[in-house]
C-alpha cells in the first residue's frame, strides 16, 4: 500500500518487481494505462487529483500511453521517449545503473570554474558518450565543473534544449537516461562537478501535452511563451509537486551536483512560499538524508538579492546566480555596442561597479526600463555570482550567432578572458571560447510541424528586421545552421587557436592556485577606473598578499602607476611574446627608474604581485 507522498511521485517507477504508476489529472473522469494492442490497466483515483496503480504486469522496456477521458497521451512524467515527443513512453529503471562515485561529494562552490556546453554541438557525434572522450581535455584546461544546456526531451534531433516538453525524460538522441548517468559518473571519477540547466518557466511549443492532461498552466499571467506555468492558481499543488519531484530526481537519481534554473524572473508565483523556496527546502531535506551536497543556481535579470539570500534572512535560498550585467558592462567597454539592453551601460565605469557590487543597477534609474531598478547585494559572497564574457544566450541570440572571436581582436579577447577569470566571482566559459573558435553558435530547432516551423522562421526574421544590413537571419530549421554551430576541434592545430588555448590554461591555473585569486572575498577588492584612458586597476588581497590586475581597454599605449611601498613583480603579461602572434610588447621596459610605473600595450592585461609566483602547468 502506498503512503500519501508516494502517490505524488509522477510517472512509473519500478520497485520490488512491481511498477508504481502515478498520474496527476484532477479534472479527469477516467485514466487508463495502455500497453500493446490489448492490455488496459485502469488507475484508481486518489486524493488531490492523483491517479495510481501498482502492477506486476509492467516491465522495463515496455512502451505505453495513457488514455485520459477517451484521449491518448504519452506520460507527462515519462523517463524515456525513444520515438520522440509524440511517441509512446518507455518504462526504464533509474536504479539499475551501477554508480562508482560513492566517495564523491561535490566541490566547494568557490572552487567551481564552469564550462558551459551544448551536448549536440560540443562534438561531431553530439552525445553524452562523446563528451566523456573530452573530459581529460577539460581537466587539462583547468575546468572543475561542466554545465550542460537542457537535456529534457525536445522535438526532433536539434534544439538548444529550452523547447523541452518532457522534464523527466533525457533526450534520446543524446544517449537517454543511462547515457547521462554514465557521463556524470565519469565526471565524478575525474573530479569534475556537473551542472544541469533545467527550465521551470515554460515548455516548448511542440509535443507539450501537459496542458491537455491537467491544469499545468494559468492565464493569470502573461509570459513570452504564453500562459504561465501554474504555480499559484487553482490546482497548483500538483504542478508544484511535479517540478519539485523533477529537481529532486536530478540530484537523487542522476547524481547531478547543481541545477541552473533558467530565467526564474519568468516564474510567476505569489504564493506565501515561493516555488523556489519550496524547492530549496526539499533539496535541503534530501541532502540531510543522503549526506550529499547540491547547489541551486538561478538565471535572473531582476537584480533582486532575495533570490540568493538564505532562508534565514527571508530569501529563497538559491546558492548563486548568473550576472548578466557584468557581461553587458564588459561588452560595452570592449566593443562600444549600445543597442538594446546595452544602451543602459556606459562601459568602464559600470564594469568597475560590477567588480565591487555585482549588480550594476541596484536602485538607480534605468533608461532602458524607464524606472528605478534593482537592489543592493550587500552581504552576498563572491561565490554567489557567476560571470562570463560569452554564454549561449549572449552569442546565440545575436542574429548571426557571432562569437567574440568574430567581433573583437585577438588582444581584446585575451583581455576579456582575464577580466572574467580574475574577477572575485565564479568564472564561466562557453565551449570553444578557450581557443577562440571562429565558428558561430546560432539558434537552431528541428520542429516537425510545418506551420510551427514557418512561424519560427518568421519570428526570427521579424526579430532582426532592423539588422537588414547584415543580411537575412539564418534559417533555424536548417541542418547547415546546426552543423556550422558544431565545434571544429581541428582548429586547435592552428597557431592562433593553440596560443589562445595555452593562454586560457595559464589564466585558469593562476585562478586555481594563487591564494589571492582563488579567494572570493568581495570586501577585499579595490578599483581605480580611468574613463578617459579606458583603464582599470583591480587590486585584490588575501591575508598579507596582494595582486594588481591592470587592464587597458583602449587602442593606445597607457601608463599606469601604483602606490605600493615595495616593487611589484610581473606574474603575467598578455602582451608578452608567448601569447602573441606578432612581436613582444610586454612591460619589461618601464619609464624612468620608478619600478611601480607600468606601460600597458593597447588592449592588454598585466597581473602584478607583491612576490614572485611560478606558473607550472
Amino acid at each position: 500500500m502506498m503512503n500519501s507522498e508516494e502517490h505524488k511521485i509522477p510517472g512509473i517507477r519500478l520497485k520490488n518487481n512491481k511498477a508504481q504508476v502515478n498520474v496527476w489529472a484532477p479534472l479527469a473522469k477516467e485514466v487508463v494505462l495502455l500497453m500493446g494492442p490489448s492490455l488496459e490497466l485502469p488507475l484508481t483515483r486518489s486524493g488531490e487529483g492523483y491517479w495510481f496503480l501498482l502492477s506486476g504486469e509492467l516491465q522495463e522496456g515496455d512502451r505505453y500511453r495513457f488514455r485520459i477521458d477517451n484521449k491518448e497521451y504519452p506520460d507527462p512524467a515519462s523517463l524515456s521517449q525513444p520515438g520522440g515527443v509524440h511517441g509512446p513512453s518507455e518504462i526504464i529503471n533509474l536504479d539499475s545503473f551501477q554508480w562508482t562515485d560513492t566517495d564523491w561529494n561535490n566541490l566547494p562552490l568557490q572552487d567551481y570554474i564552469i564550462y558551459e556546453l551544448h551536448v549536440g554541438t560540443f562534438t561531431p557525434a553530439g552525445t553524452f558518450e562523446a563528451i566523456e572522450d573530452r573530459l581529460d581535455y577539460l581537466l587539462q584546461l583547468g575546468i572543475t565543473a561542466i554545465e550542460l544546456m537542457p537535456v529534457a526531451q525536445f522535438p526532433g534531433q536539434r534544439n538548444w534544449g529550452y523547447d523541452g516538453v518532457y522534464p523527466f525524460a533525457v533526450q534520446n538522441s543524446y544517449g537517454g537516461a543511462n547515457g547521462l548517468q554514465h557521463l556524470v559518473n565519469a565526471c565524478h571519477e575525474k573530479g569534475l562537478a556537473v551542472i544541469l540547466d533545467v527550465v521551470y518557466n515554460h515548455l516548448g511549443p511542440e509535443g507539450a501535452y501537459l496542458g491537455a492532461i491537467a491544469p499545468y498552466f494559468t492565464d493569470k499571467y502573461h509570459t513570452p511563451w504564453g500562459d504561465a506555468i501554474n504555480f499559484d492558481d487553482a490546482w497548483c499543488d500538483g504542478v508544484r509537486d511535479f517540478f519539485i519531484a523533477n529537481a529532486l530526481m536530478w540530484f537523487r537519481d542522476f547524481h547531478i551536483d547543481a541545477l541552473r534554473l533558467d530565467a526564474v524572473h519568468a516564474i510567476k508565483d505569489m504564493s506565501p512560499v515561493h516555488i523556489l523556496k519550496e524547492i530549496r527546502i526539499q533539496v535541503d531535506d534530501l541532502m540531510q538524508h543522503t549526506g550529499k551536497n547540491h547547489y541551486l543556481v538561478v538565471e535572473s535579470d531582476l537584480n533582486d538579492p532575495r533570490y540568493i539570500n538564505p532562508l534565514s534572512k527571508g530569501g529563497y535560498g538559491m546558492d548563486a546566480q548568473w550576472v548578466d550585467e557584468f557581461h553587458h558592462a564588459l561588452r560595452v567597454t570592449a566593443s562600444g555596442e549600445h543597442y538594446g539592453y546595452y544602451s543602459d551601460f556606459n562601459g568602464i565605469a559600470h564594469l568597475c561597479k560590477s567588480y565591487t557590487d555585482a549588480y550594476v543597477y541596484d536602485g538607480q534609474y534605468s533608461e532602458h526600463r524607464k524606472r528605478k531598478f534593482g537592489a543592493r547585494a550587500i552581504d552576498n559572497p563572491g561565490q554567489q555570482f557567476i560571470v562570463f564574457s560569452q554564454n549561449h544566450d549572449q552569442v546565440g541570440n545575436r542574429m548571426l550567432g557571432e562569437r567574440t572571436s568574430q567581433l573583437l581582436s585577438f588582444e581584446m579577447q585575451k583581455l576579456l578572458a582575464a577580466a572574467v577569470i580574475f574577477s572575485p566571482y565564479i568564472p564561466l566559459l562557453f565551449m570553444g571560447e578557450e581557443w577562440a573558435s571562429t565558428h558561430p553558435f546560432q539558434y537552431f530547432v528541428d520542429h516537425s510541424d510545418p506551420e510551427l516551423a514557418e512561424a519560427v522562421r518568421k519570428g526570427r526574421r521579424e526579430e532582426f528586421a532592423a539588422f537588414h544590413a547584415q543580411g537575412e537571419a539564418p534559417d533555424p530549421l536548417s541542418r547547415e545552421v546546426f552543423d556550422l554551430s558544431t565545434l571544429q576541434w581541428d582548429q586547435l592545430e592552428q597557431e592562433q587557436h593553440a596560443t589562445m588555448l595555452h593562454y586560457y590554461k595559464t589564466l585558469l591555473h593562476l585562478r586555481k592556485t594563487h591564494p589571492v585569486l582563488k579567494d572570493l572575498n568581495r570586501k577585499h577588492v579595490q578599483l581605480a577606473c580611468d574613463e578617459v584612458k579606458q583603464t582599470i586597476q583591480l587590486c585584490r588581497w588575501h591575508h598579507n598578499e596582494s595582486v594588481w590586475c591592470l587592464m587597458n581597454f583602449s587602442r593606445e599605449v597607457q601608463t599606469q602607476s601604483i602606490s605600493n611601498p615595495s616593487p611589484l613583480m610581473t606574474i603575467l603579461d598578455s602582451a608578452s611574446s608567448q601569447w602573441k602572434l606578432g612581436e613582444d610588447k610586454s612591460i619589461k621596459d618601464r619609464p624612468g627608474n620608478n619600478t611601480n610605473v607600468f606601460v600597458l600595450q593597447p588592449e592588454s592585461f598585466v597581473l602584478l604581485g607583491t612576490r614572485p609566483f611560478t606558473i607550472q602547468l
